[in-house]
């Protein structure tokens, strides 16, 4: 007998809102359907109104978690129209910001798939662990999340000399414990019976779903933007791509585990040969044209498209985030799976959904019924009736 178990919208486990219908013979999932688009903020259409100064601000906010992977791509993106080349300073700058970024991420799902599996142990000590990352953006950028580093034509902020050996002592006090949480990945009876052989994504189904970041990597495929496509400093400095072969939960979580040695690496070697110079190349206007940017996100690949007429504003802003192509690799991965592995298969992903909500109105017949300013229009009118009802001035 086959059985409907909802999901969402909203779930204590799930961060933001989506909706999973899965269908189930016992407790084994036979089907499942993902539906996304709760939380549509129109970020594309929003940063068409605004100069491309103020819309690295906008795509900052886009994720909290990643909010370096955004700004990275869109200035990238920018640069590309602009066909201008951003100073070596500026260049180190952004991939140490990007990569204390991915160690602070990667430290947040470790703690997180921890929690899924009730190993809070795991949860206490790895988020422990983060504040240590979080300080050392606070003495970079000024702030723990949200950096405001990034701007075309390189970066707002120089990084000080005087506060590199701090930032270096801080970074080499992590890795006894990162050493010890990797032990206890590679190690525990526990949690490899929860993680292993489950939720297999296959690396024929990776490559068809144009998986990306660590969800293809752990699946044997060798695939890294910052390999692939060098950008900012990481064709200078040393480091490993990590790639596993197995595509379970267990493998994304020792591939994690594993990159954000890397990125204390790539951070230290930047900060040690940190190039004198400048950090602005000083954009002034952007010409006509046409530009994309990439960068290797926490959670793989995140691609900027900007369109300009010459003026100070961008016509056309096309974002698409990484968990915008690993999302449908939970229909290949559920299927044939407990509803006890249901969240940990998903969580393996990284998902992030305020990165990837998009939202188009069409009747039946496929006749767009809203554009962009009817959708702020509304949504305008719709927190204005709100503050009514509450009382709200």
């Amino acid at each position: 007998m086959k059985t409907i178990v909802p999901i969402g919208p909203y779930h204590p486990l799930q961060e933001e809102p989506e909706f999973f219908t899965l269908t189930v013979e016992g407790e084994k999932i036979v089907s499942v359907d993902v539906q996304v688009g709760y939380n549509h903020r129109g970020i594309e259409k929003l940063s068409e109104m605004k100069t491309y100064d103020q819309s690295t601000f906008v795509v900052e906010r886009i994720c909290g978690i990643c909010s370096t992977s955004h700004p990275f791509a869109f200035v990238q993106a920018v640069e590309d129209i602009a066909q201008i080349e951003v100073p070596e300073r500026a260049k180190y700058i952004r991939t140490i910001i990007g990569e204390g970024e991915r160690i602070h991420s990667h430290l947040l799902w470790l703690g997180l798939a921890g929690h899924f599996l009730g190993y809070n142990t795991v949860f206490m000590w790895a988020w422990k662990l983060r504040e240590e990352i979080l300080d050392v953006m606070e003495i970079l950028s000024g702030n723990r999340n949200n950096y405001g580093m990034f701007k075309p034509g390189g970066v707002r902020r120089d990084i000080k000399a005087e506060d590199i050996p701090m930032v270096l002592k801080k970074i080499d006090s992590i890795l006894p414990t990162l050493d010890m949480l990797k032990k206890a990945v590679l190690d525990d009876p526990v949690l490899q019976a929860r993680t292993k052989g489950v939720g297999i994504l296959t690396k024929e189904a990776a490559i068809n779903y144009s998986a990306l970041g660590p969800t293809a990597r752990a699946s044997g495929i060798k695939r890294d933007v910052r390999k692939d496509s060098p950008y900012a400093a990481y064709d200078r400095v040393q480091w490993d791509m990590i790639v596993t072969q197995n595509g379970d939960v267990f493998d994304k979580l020792v591939l994690r585990v594993l990159e954000t040695f890397e990125s204390v690496k790539i951070m230290k070697e930047c900060l040690l040969t940190l190039p004198p110079g400048e950090i602005d190349a000083n954009l002034k206007t952007i010409p006509p044209g046409e530009g994309i940017g990439q960068h290797e996100a926490p959670r793989g690949e995140c691609f900027h498209y900007v369109k300009s007429d010459g003026t100070n504003r961008p016509v056309r802003h096309k974002i698409r985030a990484p968990t915008f192509m690993n999302l449908p690799t939970y229909k290949s991965t559920v299927i044939n799976q407990t509803i006890s592995d249901v969240t940990i298969i998903l969580a393996a992903i990284d998902p992030c959904y305020c990165c990837t909500e998009r939202i188009s109105v069409l009747d039946t017949k496929g006749t767009k019924l809203y554009g962009g300013e009817d959708l702020v229009r509304l949504s305008q009118a719709k927190t204005e009736r709100l503050r009514k009802e509450m009382g709200v001035k």
